[in-house]
């Protein structure tokens, strides 16, 4: 299941923006990089849903797997616990946030990927 649009981030100047402006933290397999909202940047792309809400991209480099259907496969794990995990209540929160996995071969343990990216939620605190 993938996120809906109005928690997608796309567009170069929005990454620019947030590689410039945010707070890192990091885990031993993904970073998050977490930004204040800018919606002026994503008013180019005329979308309907330039909203102060949490979104989210989630960058998974060919060096983590070179296979597309790998990538795919975490990218909609996380995507899931997303959506399963943030409730309206924690949506409104006015951050965009960048998730970049490291190298390595830990993809295969969804237990692990999980655990991380549920505590770097919490330590950024995205969630409560």
């Amino acid at each position: 299941m993938a996120l809906p649009k109005n928690m997608r981030l796309k567009g170069h100047r929005t990454f620019n923006y947030i590689h410039k402006n945010s707070i890192k933290y990091h885990g031993k397999l993904m970073t998050f990089k977490v930004a204040r909202s800018n919606p002026e940047i994503i008013l180019s792309h005329k979308s309907r849903y330039t909203s102060n809400n949490l979104r989210v991209a989630i960058a998974i480099s060919k060096k983590v797997s070179k296979k597309a259907v790998d990538r795919n496969k975490i990218r909609r794990i996380l995507q899931e616990w997303l959506l399963t995990n943030i409730q309206k209540i924690n949506s409104h929160k006015p951050y965009w946030l960048l998730v970049n996995l490291k190298i390595g071969d830990f993809y295969n343990d969804k237990n692990k990927l999980l655990e991380e990216f549920q505590n770097l939620m919490f330590k950024s605190q995205l969630i409560k």
